[in-house]
């Protein structure tokens, strides 16, 4: 028996340490080893940039995997049974339409659903893809998000315009009391073109610090992450993408609020 027990573990030992260390982030970045290095060096296009193309291109074909799943079932409303893959993105899509809902309101918010749901899980998975060695994650490099700050910014202005008209829009910033425009209108406005550097810089800075954390605790073991701190990854991954979207669905919320100015001022 005492035989039979030390092959054993001399068998988990021989299978853990090899995965542990390919799972290792030290490993990885000793080596400088990306999976798209090659791909980068190849085209000339920064490692993170093509990262997030290919989340891009992952989400949308899960995207269509979901549409010919669910051109196949005979009555929709009738979920699949036990945990499948139409059911996590059913029950992902139900999370944000009911944020949706709740943030730009009840009438308002569904119109905004597929904006919000799309930027929702690019995010998230740009953020959690950080978390595998080899990857370059794109939410640690400012040019990312600032692309999705201002993407968040050209929607919800967009949307305002469309929502009240282009002059009533651009109107209310400054604010029910006419003799106080000439003071209001330029903050507004500097307010709201502030907004997407705000949300690129504070994504980027918190999964920086992120995975900052991760690496140096990784090179303190010698083998593998530990996993309190990837946990804390993932936490802090889902939290920053959820903020980011609240954010967004605030300042849409802001944009295509009617302003009944007019009336205030009497």
């Amino acid at each position: 028996m005492a035989s039979g027990k030390m092959l054993w573990v001399f068998k988990m030992k021989r299978l853990l340490i090899p995965a542990l260390t390919i799972l290792s982030t030290s490993t990885m970045a000793a080596s400088g080893f990306t999976w798209f290095g090659g791909l980068s060096h190849a085209l000339h296009i920064p490692g993170h940039t093509i990262t997030f193309i290919f989340v891009g291109l992952a989400l949308l074909s899960m995207g269509v995997l979901y549409r010919s799943k669910i051109s196949k079932v005979s009555n929709v409303v009738i979920p699949d049974k036990g945990i499948t893959f139409r059911n996590i993105v059913e029950l992902y899509g139900n999370f944000i339409y009911g944020q949706c809902k709740g943030i730009i309101g009840e009438e308002e918010g569904p119109k905004y659903f597929s904006f919000i749901s799309s930027i929702f899980i690019l995010i998230l998975i740009s953020n959690l893809i950080g978390l595998v060695p080899g990857f370059l994650p794109p939410t640690e490099y400012l040019s990312t998000t600032l692309a999705l700050g201002a993407f968040a910014f050209i929607y919800y202005n967009y949307q305002g315009c469309k929502e009240q008209g282009t002059w009533n829009y651009i109107k209310h910033f400054a604010g029910p009391l006419w003799y106080l425009a000439f003071l209001i209108f330029p903050i507004e406005i500097i307010s709201n073109f502030i907004r997407p550097l705000s949300l690129a810089l504070r994504l980027r800075s918190n999964m920086m610090g992120d995975h900052i954390v991760l690496t140096q605790f990784s090179n303190l073991v010698a083998l593998g992450v530990p996993i309190i701190f990837m946990v804390l990854g993932i936490l802090v991954s889902l939290i920053q993408a959820y903020v980011f979207t609240v954010l967004t669905m605030v300042y849409i919320q802001m944009a295509v609020a009617h302003h009944d100015h007019d009336e205030d001022q009497h």
